[in-house]
């Protein structure tokens, strides 16, 4: 298998809306209404709908506010992983106790969707390397992620702590419904 990760950008977005549109959200019609607009999102995340996600999160690219790394195979996308600056995700910081040090510059990884018929070929872990790669030669002290407790790696969006513990995380919090994962960089 051949892939390329390639970092989001507004030239990319119509290959970002038609893995949204049609891959991933087809298996998991609960979160067709994302995009990967939730963690900006303030609203009520319930009663959004898709139209109003997918226009938002068009918006987004197009001023260069969402960041994150989209997979390729024979120039098709098959995969996304949301990775940013933790002070734009607007509902993380609401939802979650993060800021220990408001001084720490962290990127935080908040979503891997891997399409359904390239799962478990170790496309998160190439993501991962690539997002440390790249970030670790920036001013960020961390990365940080959130996984889950107790939830399969299909039904893990945020990705399963294992992986974050082989790309050397280590636990800084740990809360009832998931883990707070964090790499140093400097």
């Amino acid at each position: 298998m051949n892939i390329e990760i390639k970092p989001l950008t507004k030239d990319l977005k119509e290959d970002y809306l038609f893995l949204f549109d049609n891959m991933v959200h087809k298996e998991n019609p609960d979160w067709s209404k994302c995009y990967c607009n939730d963690y900006h999102f303030l609203g009520d995340v319930e009663t959004c709908t898709r139209d109003t996600s997918r226009s938002l999160i068009i918006n987004r690219i197009n001023e260069n506010e969402l960041q994150g790394y989209l997979i390729f195979e024979n120039d098709n996308p098959i995969g996304w992983c949301n990775a940013n600056d933790r002070l734009n995700y607007q509902r993380l910081l609401r939802d979650y106790d993060l800021i220990d040090n408001p001084d720490d510059k962290v990127c935080s990884v908040v979503c891997f969707l891997i399409h359904p018929d390239y799962r478990r070929q170790g496309i998160s872990q190439k993501i991962l390397e690539k997002v440390i790669a790249d970030y670790s030669n920036t001013d960020y002290d961390y990365i940080e992620s959130y996984p889950r407790k107790g939830k399969s790696s299909a039904s893990n969006f945020k990705g399963p702590i294992e992986l974050y513990k082989r790309n050397g995380f280590k636990l800084h919090k740990e809360y009832d419904g998931y883990y707070v994962m964090r790499k140093t960089l400097k």
